[in-house]
């Protein structure tokens, strides 16, 4: 079964980068069977999509984060992470990443990340 697991720092100082690393269990992200999603759910509002990492490794990033957001994939750890930089307190949110291959979802539990001085 596909399992992934959310992990970061939980707090973050404005200005600062956040990194969140997805382990991923009972797959491997080297193959194409899976497209890897994150998306974040603050206080009080609803899902917001920030972007995918494609199974051919091409990242696409919701434009109101693109210019300050990147994804990447360690194949050797079996992990997919996302970057975001100059953080704010309006990115403080649950975030949760997400393994679907058209039939199925995946997610992981989510983890909190509040955004502090």
């Amino acid at each position: 079964q596909v399992r992934l697991q959310e992990s970061g720092p939980g707090l973050v100082k404005p200005s600062q980068t956040l990194s969140l690393t997805c382990t991923v269990s009972g797959t491997s992200v080297s193959t194409s069977q899976y497209i890897y999603t994150w998306l974040r759910q603050a206080p009080g509002k609803g899902l917001e999509w920030m972007g995918i990492l494609s199974d051919d490794g091409t990242a696409y990033i919701s434009p109101s984060l693109k210019s300050r957001t990147s994804f990447s994939k360690d194949t050797a750890k079996n992990q997919f992470s996302l970057q975001l930089n100059s953080v704010t307190p309006n990115d403080t949110a649950m975030y949760y990443c997400v393994a679907q291959d058209g039939l199925s979802d995946y997610w992981g539990q989510g983890t909190q990340v509040t955004v502090s001085s």
